[in-house]
Protein backbone atom coordinates (compact mmCIF):
# COMPACT_ATOMS: atom_id res chain seq x y z
CA UNK A 1 0.00 0.00 0.00
CA UNK A 2 1.36 3.41 -1.01
CA UNK A 3 0.56 6.09 1.54
CA UNK A 4 -0.18 9.48 -0.01
CA UNK A 5 -0.47 12.59 2.13
CA UNK A 6 -3.00 15.06 0.74
CA UNK A 7 -2.12 18.65 1.61
CA UNK A 8 -4.81 21.20 0.84
CA UNK A 9 -3.44 24.74 0.97
CA UNK A 10 -6.79 26.34 1.67
CA UNK A 11 -8.11 25.98 5.20
CA UNK A 12 -11.53 27.38 4.26
CA UNK A 13 -14.50 25.05 4.80
CA UNK A 14 -15.79 23.92 1.40
CA UNK A 15 -12.71 25.22 -0.41
CA UNK A 16 -12.28 24.78 -4.14
CA UNK A 17 -8.87 23.21 -3.45
CA UNK A 18 -10.65 20.63 -1.33
CA UNK A 19 -12.90 19.78 -4.26
CA UNK A 20 -9.89 19.29 -6.52
CA UNK A 21 -8.21 17.11 -3.87
CA UNK A 22 -11.30 14.86 -3.69
CA UNK A 23 -11.29 14.49 -7.48
CA UNK A 24 -7.58 13.58 -7.52
CA UNK A 25 -8.01 11.03 -4.72
CA UNK A 26 -10.76 9.34 -6.73
CA UNK A 27 -8.31 8.86 -9.61
CA UNK A 28 -5.61 7.13 -7.53
CA UNK A 29 -5.01 3.40 -8.00
CA UNK A 30 -6.66 1.03 -5.51
CA UNK A 31 -3.34 0.25 -3.81
CA UNK A 32 -2.91 3.92 -2.84
CA UNK A 33 -4.16 5.10 0.54
CA UNK A 34 -4.87 8.82 0.82
CA UNK A 35 -4.64 10.66 4.12
CA UNK A 36 -5.49 14.32 4.54
CA UNK A 37 -2.73 16.15 6.41
CA UNK A 38 -4.49 18.78 8.51
CA UNK A 39 -2.58 22.08 8.55
CA UNK A 40 -5.08 24.51 10.07
CA UNK A 41 -4.24 23.69 13.70
CA UNK A 42 -0.47 24.20 13.54
CA UNK A 43 0.91 27.09 15.60
CA UNK A 44 2.96 29.53 13.56
CA UNK A 45 6.45 28.09 13.15
CA UNK A 46 9.04 29.62 15.46
CA UNK A 47 12.63 28.41 15.46
CA UNK A 48 12.75 28.96 19.23
CA UNK A 49 10.52 25.90 19.54
CA UNK A 50 12.96 23.54 17.79
CA UNK A 51 14.29 22.27 21.13
CA UNK A 52 10.89 22.02 22.79
CA UNK A 53 8.31 21.61 20.03
CA UNK A 54 4.58 21.98 20.65
CA UNK A 55 2.74 18.65 20.51
CA UNK A 56 1.02 19.78 17.29
CA UNK A 57 4.46 19.96 15.61
CA UNK A 58 5.50 16.55 16.91
CA UNK A 59 2.26 14.90 15.76
CA UNK A 60 2.32 16.60 12.34
CA UNK A 61 5.94 15.62 11.72
CA UNK A 62 5.09 11.99 12.53
CA UNK A 63 2.18 11.99 10.08
CA UNK A 64 4.33 13.55 7.33
CA UNK A 65 7.14 11.05 7.99
CA UNK A 66 4.68 8.14 7.64
CA UNK A 67 3.75 9.11 4.05
CA UNK A 68 5.38 7.72 0.91
CA UNK A 69 4.35 10.62 -1.35
CA UNK A 70 2.28 13.79 -1.39
CA UNK A 71 -0.36 15.58 -3.43
CA UNK A 72 -0.47 19.33 -2.85
CA UNK A 73 -3.56 21.26 -3.95
CA UNK A 74 -3.43 24.99 -3.43
CA UNK A 75 -5.08 28.27 -4.26
CA UNK A 76 -3.05 31.40 -4.81
CA UNK A 77 -2.86 34.13 -2.19
CA UNK A 78 -1.08 37.32 -3.29
CA UNK A 79 0.83 35.48 -6.06
CA UNK A 80 2.09 32.79 -3.70
CA UNK A 81 0.88 29.93 -1.52
CA UNK A 82 -1.37 30.46 1.51
CA UNK A 83 0.34 31.12 4.85
CA UNK A 84 -1.02 27.90 6.38
CA UNK A 85 0.67 25.82 3.67
CA UNK A 86 4.00 27.63 4.07
CA UNK A 87 3.77 27.11 7.82
CA UNK A 88 3.14 23.36 7.36
CA UNK A 89 6.18 23.07 5.08
CA UNK A 90 8.30 24.85 7.69
CA UNK A 91 7.02 22.81 10.63
CA UNK A 92 7.79 19.44 9.00
CA UNK A 93 11.14 20.49 7.53
CA UNK A 94 12.64 21.80 10.76
CA UNK A 95 14.74 21.75 12.77
CA UNK A 96 17.36 21.98 10.03
CA UNK A 97 18.58 18.52 9.09
CA UNK A 98 15.34 16.78 10.11
CA UNK A 99 13.23 17.30 6.99
CA UNK A 100 10.24 14.92 6.97
CA UNK A 101 9.24 15.85 3.39
CA UNK A 102 12.57 15.02 1.75
CA UNK A 103 13.03 12.32 -0.85
CA UNK A 104 9.30 11.70 -1.26
CA UNK A 105 7.67 12.44 -4.64
CA UNK A 106 4.81 14.89 -5.08
CA UNK A 107 2.20 16.20 -7.45
CA UNK A 108 1.22 19.87 -7.35
CA UNK A 109 -2.16 21.15 -8.49
CA UNK A 110 -3.02 24.82 -8.25
CA UNK A 111 -6.46 26.23 -8.82
CA UNK A 112 -8.39 29.45 -8.99
CA UNK A 113 -11.98 30.49 -9.57
CA UNK A 114 -10.49 33.04 -11.98
CA UNK A 115 -8.34 32.63 -15.06
CA UNK A 116 -4.83 32.78 -13.53
CA UNK A 117 -5.12 29.19 -12.23
CA UNK A 118 -2.84 29.69 -9.25
CA UNK A 119 0.20 29.94 -11.52
CA UNK A 120 2.28 31.94 -9.02
CA UNK A 121 1.41 29.61 -6.13
CA UNK A 122 2.27 26.57 -8.22
CA UNK A 123 5.72 27.91 -9.08
CA UNK A 124 6.51 29.14 -5.58
CA UNK A 125 5.54 25.75 -4.18
CA UNK A 126 7.75 24.01 -6.78
CA UNK A 127 10.66 26.21 -5.74
CA UNK A 128 10.17 25.42 -2.05
CA UNK A 129 9.79 21.69 -2.68
CA UNK A 130 13.01 21.68 -4.70
CA UNK A 131 14.84 23.05 -1.68
CA UNK A 132 13.12 20.47 0.54
CA UNK A 133 14.34 17.65 -1.76
CA UNK A 134 10.86 16.68 -2.89
CA UNK A 135 10.83 15.45 -6.50
CA UNK A 136 7.78 16.85 -8.29
CA UNK A 137 5.88 15.67 -11.37
CA UNK A 138 7.17 17.95 -14.13
CA UNK A 139 4.56 17.33 -16.83
CA UNK A 140 1.75 17.85 -17.03
CA UNK A 141 1.75 20.95 -14.88
CA UNK A 142 -1.66 21.19 -13.22
CA UNK A 143 -3.13 24.69 -13.31
CA UNK A 144 -6.92 24.76 -13.02
CA UNK A 145 -8.95 27.87 -13.84
CA UNK A 146 -12.66 28.33 -13.26
CA UNK A 147 -12.66 25.71 -10.52
CA UNK A 148 -16.34 26.16 -9.50
CA UNK A 149 -17.36 25.18 -13.04
CA UNK A 150 -15.00 22.16 -13.11
CA UNK A 151 -15.74 20.40 -9.81
CA UNK A 152 -18.77 19.74 -7.65
CA UNK A 153 -18.71 19.88 -3.87
CA UNK A 154 -17.69 16.22 -3.58
CA UNK A 155 -15.02 16.36 -6.27
CA UNK A 156 -17.27 15.21 -9.08
CA UNK A 157 -16.24 16.36 -12.55
CA UNK A 158 -18.55 18.92 -14.13
CA UNK A 159 -16.71 19.49 -17.42
CA UNK A 160 -15.87 16.81 -19.94
CA UNK A 161 -12.13 16.31 -20.34
CA UNK A 162 -11.11 17.47 -16.88
CA UNK A 163 -11.02 13.87 -15.65
CA UNK A 164 -8.86 12.81 -18.60
CA UNK A 165 -6.36 15.60 -17.96
CA UNK A 166 -6.15 14.89 -14.24
CA UNK A 167 -5.86 11.13 -14.84
CA UNK A 168 -2.81 11.88 -16.99
CA UNK A 169 -1.31 13.84 -14.08
CA UNK A 170 -2.11 11.04 -11.61
CA UNK A 171 -0.57 8.47 -13.97
CA UNK A 172 2.65 10.53 -14.11
CA UNK A 173 2.55 10.82 -10.32
CA UNK A 174 2.22 7.03 -9.98
CA UNK A 175 5.16 6.59 -12.37
CA UNK A 176 7.26 8.98 -10.27
CA UNK A 177 6.26 7.26 -7.04
CA UNK A 178 7.28 3.87 -8.47
CA UNK A 179 10.82 5.20 -8.94
CA UNK A 180 11.08 5.83 -5.19
CA UNK A 181 9.67 2.50 -3.92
Amino acid sequence: MVKVGIVVGSIRAGSFSGRVAKALINLLPEDYEATYLQIDHLPLYNQDSDENSPQEYVDFREVVAAQDAFIFVTPEHNRSIPAALKNALDVASRPYGDNKWGGKPALIASQSPGVISGFGANHHLRQMLTFLDVPVVQQPEVYLAGTPELFGENGEFLQEGTDVFLQTAIDKFVDLVSKYD
